[in-house]
């Protein structure tokens, strides 16, 4: 996916935000950091554009609520802390949770988490850039960009011009071990 593609596909699920939201009233975009942060600042900007309201975007680290990390509690709780102290107030809202890839699915459960300690939204709806498939969780996406299928030697790697100077999506092939 290029430049081009990546736009049109990220416009596409702001018209579809809106149009399952009836608007964007209660409503709040999350953004996994790295790249779901941006995706979801863009997202907000192209609301403002089409609806002129703002949207407001958070952010949220899930490094601390993987499953395949250990000694996470107590970092998962200051974690937290410093959300409620930024003011990420997500108690009633809907919210779109936003990723670059979904492959696994852990990721989003570890996002879920996350804003399960920092109160009780009303909904939580997933918005992904690339959804490639080899689900480990029963987690499905509600806004899709492009549905690439991949196999598990394969890596997809989402560029975006705020980290990596440029937008694109590139699939690579992994080599496999011999053994």
């Amino acid at each position: 996916m290029d430049a081009t593609g990546m736009r049109r596909a990220l416009t596409r699920i702001a018209h579809e935000i809106l149009e399952k939201n009836k608007g964007f009233e209660n409503c709040m975009l999350i953004g996994i950091r790295t790249r779901g942060i941006y995706l979801a600042n863009r997202i907000a900007e192209m609301i403002m554009e089409i609806e002129n309201v703002p949207a407001p975007v958070g952010e949220i680290d899930v490094t601390r609520y993987r499953d395949d990390r250990s000694g996470k509690q107590e970092q998962a709780v200051e974690q937290v802390e410093a959300s409620k102290s930024a003011g990420m107030d997500i108690q009633n809202k809907k919210l779109i949770l936003f990723d670059d890839v979904l492959f696994t699915g852990r990721t989003v459960r570890a996002a879920m988490d996350a804003l399960m300690d920092l109160g009780r939204p009303k909904m939580i709806q997933l918005a992904v850039l690339v959804d490639r498939g080899h689900r480990e969780l029963p987690i499905r996406p509600d806004y899709v960009g492009k549905n690439i299928p991949t196999s598990r030697l394969e890596t997809i790697e989402v560029l975006l011009s705020e980290v990596d100077g440029t937008d694109q999506v590139v699939i690579s092939q992994q080599r496999r071990l011999n053994g």
